[in-house]
């Protein structure tokens, strides 16, 4: 499993969350021929995950600004938004049955766009036995989450012509 070595330079880990800590850790990245903060409210919005995010059934707003509860499939996770930088970066810690991950997100302004950078680690018994079972799951989670906000940060909104502002 790639380690803390593999992790992007610019990701920001909370104590007890970096990838040598981790059951699993995985990293996707991506150009999206789109500014940042296309991708950025995208990302941020997490009312709307549902929508787009593959495996996202529900999410349902918590009592304290940027808290969430997420049901993903069929488990329900409390996500606390941690780190919200603007266009630039984010980060949200999630606990659900057996399960603590961390999921940091990094978007950078290249000359096509926006190269953007996911990571995730997962610790915790379901992690395990989830890594056990099929060591690419959550490669393949993140994979899917960035083709997902690649395609709708590309696309433009209905009733608009041409490229994002």
């Amino acid at each position: 499993m790639p380690g803390a070595s593999e992790s992007h330079p610019d990701i920001h880990w909370p104590s007890g969350f970096s990838p040598d800590q981790a059951q699993n850790f995985c990293q996707a990245q991506a150009v999206v021929h789109a500014p940042p903060d296309v991708a950025f409210t995208l990302l941020s919005d997490v009312g709307r995950w549902p929508q787009w995010v593959p495996g996202i059934a529900k999410v349902q707003a918590g009592q304290l600004p940027r808290t969430y509860q997420v049901w993903f499939h069929q488990h329900r996770f409390e996500i606390f938004m941690g780190e919200h930088v603007p266009h630039h970066r984010l980060g949200w810690s999630g606990i659900g049955a057996g399960v603590q991950l961390y999921q940091a997100w990094l978007l950078v302004p290249v000359e096509v766009g926006t190269h953007v950078v996911t990571e995730n680690v997962v610790r915790g018994a379901a992690a395990k036995s989830f890594q056990a079972a099929s060591p690419v799951w959550a490669q393949r989670m993140n994979s899917l989450w960035l083709a997902q906000l690649k395609r709708l940060s590309e696309t433009p909104p209905e009733g608009a012509s041409g490229r994002h502002p």
